[in-house]
């Protein structure tokens, strides 16, 4: 095609409820996006375990894949895989899976946690690897994987984007965005945490060489061209492959003086640094120093997010309930403001089912009212979650020493206008709301980069961003005096971390 015509690029991007293969045109000035297949995403329980059905995904991934060949002719400049973090499929020594990969809702870490805690005191784990203390983080499902048959088997190891990557190239590698949410990352060296992995008995050996976002990661298999229809060779890159590092890539910002909300099934709030904050303090307040690309850090904290929202939802379904959500949005946005609060990253409300009575019963434990249909429970959660981004913000920045003037809400949320705006009340900073897409365009951006469709760095990229993105901006209303009693309640409530 003409040097100057956009190229197109494939964006394989796995949530956590679905997955979606999106093809980006990126050309001089130009940055589109159109969705070509969404596929649902359903963890399967067997004999007791949680699991991802990874075949179907893949599946999944491949019908994108031949659906984005027919929206470009055959011809993709590149595909880059982004998928949630932490969880991992085992390879025998053939290179073949050694069963469906296990969900991070499990609840076999369960068990673990206070060996882990023994055998490596939680600020000694922090000082090495700077990762937020969550129970199902990789380190904690490794060692409750430890004397299994599957492990003693295992000759590699694959985050759930590298396996998709191996199936579709043939070839194996360990990004390093996602390889930080492991628990066995040096967020100075960027490189593994050796002593952490030696004190646990983990194997580092079951890892491939870790490759960067940019860093090329095979081409597609003759037997997946064939299957897809793609017209060869296609390579695949490697990309933030941890779909947060992805988004965090895509806020359109200009300036460093911004703080991101990535939302989903989680919030991922914080800030983007040159460098990790690994004090006592940080660890106590729960904040993660994840790998970003080109050199950032991800300095945020995990938010429950609209998960609670989400099985809300499923639960009133399930009774035959179900409000139509644009109607239960306006029906919340007109609810008593902050009635009752919970706090949003409760560990309580990690696994699936009754949420409705969950968040009702930690309204009554708190001596708060307890929400009397789905429109008060609803502005609870929403009110939940601003006041939780709001409390991550301004720990971010005293921790970090970094100020902020901006928080930009990317990701799912983006498209809940009350949400956005009762963030922007919160914080006492305006907002700037979108792209939803922002995980599958700095997916693109990246491959775009190392393909020269894109000429500099996260700079020019986010600059391409702002200029051919719909945004969405809030200005908040200046009274934060009923936030901060809100936050006065829930602290009362609060135990420290670790």
């Amino acid at each position: 095609m003409p040097p100057h015509d956009p190229l197109p690029f494939a964006a394989v991007d796995l949530g956590a409820s679905s997955g979606r293969v999106i093809v980006g045109r990126v050309g001089p000035g130009t940055l589109g996006l159109t969705e070509v297949h969404r596929f649902p995403n359903t963890p399967v329980r067997t004999v007791g375990t949680l699991h991802w059905d990874i075949l179907a995904l893949y599946r999944g991934v491949l019908d994108g894949l031949r659906a984005a060949g027919r929206a470009t002719g055959g011809r993709l400049a590149s595909v880059g895989v982004d998928s949630w973090a932490v969880d991992y499929g085992l390879l025998d020594a053939d290179g073949a899976l050694i069963g469906n990969p296990v969900h991070y809702r499990d609840t076999r870490t369960e068990a673990v946690i206070a060996k882990v805690a023994e055998t490596l005191p939680p600020s000694d784990l922090y000082a090495a690897t700077g990762l937020q203390y969550l129970p199902f983080n990789t380190v904690y499902q490794l060692v409750a994987a430890q004397g299994t048959p599957a492990l003693a088997a295992a000759r590699g190891l694959l985050l759930i984007p590298d396996l998709i990557a191996y199936w579709l190239t043939g070839e194996a590698g360990t990004e390093l965005t996602n390889a930080s949410t492991t628990q066995l990352i040096d967020p100075r060296t960027r490189d593994w945490a050796r002593p952490v992995a030696e004190t646990l008995g983990i194997d580092l050996s079951l890892f491939p060489p870790l490759r960067r976002p940019g860093d090329p990661a095979g081409t597609l298999l003759p037997e997946v061209l064939t299957d897809t229809g793609l017209t060869g060779p296609v390579p695949v890159t490697a990309v933030g492959s941890h779909d947060t590092a992805s988004a965090v890539a895509g806020v359109p910002a200009r300036g460093e003086r911004f703080a991101y909300i990535a939302t989903g099934t989680w919030s991922l709030a914080g800030l983007e640094l040159d460098a990790p904050v690994l004090t006592e303090d940080s660890r106590r307040a729960n904040f993660t120093n994840e790998l970003g690309v080109d050199g950032t850090v991800r300095y945020l904290r995990n938010i429950m997010g609209l998960w609670l929202l989400q099985e809300c939802l499923r639960d009133w379904e399930a009774r035959g309930q179900a409000p139509d959500l644009g109607e239960l949005l306006r029906r919340a946005a007109a609810c008593t403001p902050l009635r009752s609060v919970v706090d949003a990253g409760d560990p309580a409300f990690i696994a699936p089912g009754r949420m409705p009575d969950r968040i009702a019963e930690a309204c009554r434990g708190s001596g708060q009212p307890v929400p009397r249909d789905a429109a008060e429970t609803t502005r609870c959660v929403l009110d939940s979650l601003a006041l939780a981004h709001r409390r991550a913000l301004m720990d971010a920045q005293r921790l970090s020493g970094r100020a902020v003037d901006t928080v930009h809400i990317v990701g799912g949320g983006a498209h809940n206008e009350l949400l956005c705006r009762l963030t922007a009340d919160a914080c006492g900073l305006p907002v700037v709301a979108g792209p939803a897409e922002a995980a599958a365009l700095g997916n693109i951006l990246v491959q775009a980069r190392a393909a020269g469709a894109v000429i500099g760095g996260l700079r020019e990229s986010r600059e391409l961003l702002c200029e051919t993105q719909g945004l969405r901006h809030h200005v908040p209303s200046g009274d934060i005096r009923a936030w901060e009693r809100a936050e006065a309640r829930l602290a009362k409530e609060e135990q420290p971390c670790g």
